[in-house]
């Protein structure tokens, strides 16, 4: 039954998405984030649903009158910049078999990223993707929120099988950067039952941040919340929202929790965290020995090559780092790029915080600004101990960003130009010459 609602869905949206491109990005988001068809038993499983509405999405978009190029802003040169660096590390990897499938999904989801910036071009649409972004991922924060309660938080949560959220310390992650999207929509939705049913999904997801057992993700999660706190404008709602829901939980969770996170004090006697140490230095000598290029998207698949560089290993690892994953897979120079990447999207973000400043008009764009800047540093920080340098949420946000400082610079400039005209008219009026 769910392989034939997935198919279902998944195909009877293609005539949509060919009328209108636009469906096409909100369905490749909902597929890629959220990943429905591994909620089934079947056939689902194994088709490649991702494939279709991207392919659905292009051909439409090819024959649209939407715009075919992304937005003049900075973040769009960055993020071609890092895509071509991966390629050219892809090329030159060590073992190129097993860097040319990744690179093939990281392509993908930069290229989708590329065509959402050059569709979504106006704030009711970029406000209907965050929609899509929230649903696709939250729905495991309210999912994981009422199991742990149910079950006293005695089990992990996990994400859906062979997907970037599959691992519970994954899965955390995208709960902690979808947070503060949830606190944008809660602000700009108009129904008063939407709004509590945000603010209830904001405390379930919360509790599935910390039933996910991730140490990496309780140090995201506390300084996210507290960039969280300074950057809203409704701080009160937001210290009562997470204070109560985080004086609720703890006294409830079970001692196992505790012990586990006790371990952050001694994680030199965690054979977890000295595996991360090994992983980390493995990325940084592979780089030492290739530079520009890295090893190619290969981390801690080679175990004889793991050896060679960190002899006093147990055992081979993944990099466990969105910085020491990029920089073993694309050498300095692509770790370069993606700290770029990084810094321009909190540029951009700040940017459309100061251009908006005195625009009341535009308040959506800088509380979403805002509340993206809060994801970046969730993103930031718990990513230090995850391998998602390609994570697609990631990718998802920059979209957003771009597509928002596109649209805020439209509109000035049209407001520019509305002005710049009256004052011509009044000009032209002031210096007209009276009738006889």
């Amino acid at each position: 039954m769910r392989d034939a609602l997935v198919v279902l869905i998944v195909f009877g949206s293609v005539p949509l998405i060919l009328a209108r491109p636009f469906i096409g990005v909100l369905m490749w988001f909902w597929l890629s984030l959220m990943n429905p068809h591994r909620w089934t038993w079947g056939y689902a499983q194994q088709l490649r649903v991702a494939l279709v509405i991207a392919l659905a999405t292009l051909g439409a978009w090819l024959f649209s009158r939407e715009s075919k190029t992304p937005p003049n802003v900075p973040i769009t040169y960055v993020l071609a910049a890092f895509a071509l660096w991966t390629s050219i590390a892809a090329l030159c990897a060590i073992h190129p078999e097993i860097a040319v499938p990744k690179w093939e999904e990281i392509i993908k989801i930069i290229g989708m990223t590329f065509v959402t910036t050059c569709i979504v071009r106006s704030s009711e649409r970029i406000h209907q993707l965050v929609w899509a972004i929230v649903i696709s991922i939250g729905v495991y924060g309210i999912k994981g929120g009422v199991f742990a309660i149910l079950t006293g938080g005695h089990y992990r949560i996990y994400g859906p099988e062979e997907t970037f959220i599959e691992d519970n310390n994954s899965l955390a992650l995208a709960l902690i950067m979808i947070l503060p999207l949830m606190q944008y929509l809660r602000v700009y939705t108009a129904s008063r039952w939407i709004r509590l049913g945000l603010v209830t999904s904001m405390g379930l997801t919360i509790v599935s941040i910390l039933i996910s057992y991730s140490r990496g993700a309780l140090v995201g999660l506390t300084l996210t919340l507290a960039y969280f706190w300074l950057k809203s404008r409704h701080r009160v709602t937001v210290m009562l929202v997470t204070g109560g829901v985080l004086l609720a939980a703890l006294p409830l969770l079970p001692s196992a929790w505790f012990d586990r996170m006790n371990t952050i004090e001694r994680y030199d006697e965690d054979a977890s965290a000295l595996g991360r140490f090994d992983a980390w230095l493995f990325a940084y000598r592979l780089a030492l020995d290739h530079p520009f290029v890295g090893g190619g998207q290969l981390i801690g698949m080679d175990g004889n090559l793991f050896m060679k560089y960190v002899p006093t290993a147990t055992v081979n690892r993944a990099a466990h780092s969105i910085y020491f994953e990029v920089l073993g897979e694309t050498g300095f120079v692509g770790l370069g790029l993606f700290l770029l990447l990084l810094a321009t999207a909190g540029w951009t973000a700040r940017n459309v915080l100061a251009s908006t400043r005195d625009h009341p008009q535009l308040a959506w764009a800088r509380s979403l600004a805002a509340m993206i800047q809060v994801s970046l540093v969730g993103y930031a920080v718990t990513g230090a101990f995850l391998s998602l340098g390609f994570f697609d949420l990631f990718y998802a946000l920059i979209a957003v960003l771009a597509v928002t400082q596109a649209v805020v610079r439209q509109e000035l400039a049209a407001r520019v130009g509305k002005k710049r005209n009256q004052l011509t008219l009044t000009s032209t009026e002031l210096t007209r010459p009276s009738p006889a």
